[in-house]
């Protein structure tokens, strides 16, 4: 038996799937493990909050497109109002399912990760600590919401294509049908002359 190979061995883009989860681990080891190298709670709340900043970046903008082939971005108009705006990958580029699988995982796991923490924060009253955990359940869950309706559009789109395709398909049998009817009618009847 051939020894399984792991997931970065199984990834198409396995540098992208390697920092979708470094920067994430990276800011809940600072969290977790910060005071054990100092007891500076600005200097571990500014590097945590950088962290997340960059890893809420690198999914939305890198690790999203190259992972599953979706990107989004929220767009305000003058008049207020937001505009989703969503890009997926065409229908014809398969997706490796190991890495989708991965991103996805990591994508819910995330917010369920911090609110627990945050819950812990809470009760052990802990409130200069909450301050960061509440920054990053909010930043990742605006990614695991903007990814939900990139994916929801994307599947959308694809439906349409297929309904599209399918009746184009169909009329396009159709219509190639009756040319040849009428085409071999056309020349059977010329033929007999």
């Amino acid at each position: 038996p051939q020894p399984q190979s792991n997931m970065f061995q199984a990834s198409s883009h396995p540098v992208a799937l390697l920092f979708l989860i470094l920067f994430k681990g990276i800011a809940l080891g600072l969290y977790l493990l910060g005071n054990f190298f100092t007891s500076n709670f600005i200097l571990l709340f500014v590097l945590c909050v950088l962290i997340l900043a960059v890893d809420f970046w690198t999914v939305k903008n890198i690790s999203g497109r190259l992972l599953v082939g979706l990107r989004w971005w929220n767009e305000v108009r003058e008049d207020g109002t937001n505009e989703w705006i969503f890009e997926s990958r065409d229908v014809s580029v398969p997706v490796n399912t190991s890495d989708s699988r991965t991103f996805w995982t990591v994508l819910y796991a995330t917010p369920a990760i911090w609110s627990l923490l945050a819950i812990v924060a809470f009760f052990s009253l802990r409130f200069q600590w909450l301050l960061i955990v509440i920054i990053a359940v909010v930043l990742a869950a605006a990614n695991l919401i903007g990814y939900q309706r990139c994916d929801k559009d994307q599947k959308k789109r694809w439906n349409q294509l297929a309904s599209a395709g399918s009746s184009s398909l169909v009329s396009g049998m159709v219509s190639g049908l009756m040319s040849n009817a009428l085409a071999g009618g056309v020349g059977r009847f010329f033929g007999r002359g």
